[in-house]
């Protein structure tokens, strides 16, 4: 299970905390069985997420089950492990990997199938964490 705060719903940010779980069972549409979730998220990735549900007050029911749902902003490594130093955003490389531009180092993700913004309108139920 990866927790999560809610950032945002639709285009609309939030100016309180809501917070999100994500089953393993509701990260992939497909192989279910095999999803290991260390190598879908990372602590402070941004992921596109459906809202399935609210929990209880405040916490809800998220999905990435869909291909163009999961992270669409991760962060190097090496970014993170120095305070105060400019993030780096790492690349997509497949829909399961990202890499660091500048150090080449590849991480596993649950990759967002980015849709273009021209013409498309979000959907309500889908939050940014």
């Amino acid at each position: 299970m990866a927790k999560c705060r809610i950032l945002c719903i639709g285009k609309a940010a939030l100016n309180r905390t809501l917070r999100g779980i994500i089953r393993k069972e509701d990260v992939r549409a497909t192989e279910v069985d095999r999803v290991e979730m260390h190598k879908c998220f990372r602590p402070g990735d941004i992921v596109l997420a459906r809202v399935l549900h609210q929990i209880e007050l405040n916490v809800f029911h998220l999905s990435t089950a869909d291909n163009e749902l999961g992270v669409v902003v991760a962060l190097s490594p090496s970014s993170r492990a120095i305070w105060g130093a400019e993030p780096i955003p790492m690349v997509p490389i497949s829909w399961t990997e990202v890499q660091c531009p500048e150090t080449l180092v590849k991480e596993s993700r649950k990759v967002a199938k980015v849709v273009p913004e021209k013409g498309v309108t979000p959907k309500k139920n889908l939050a940014l964490f």
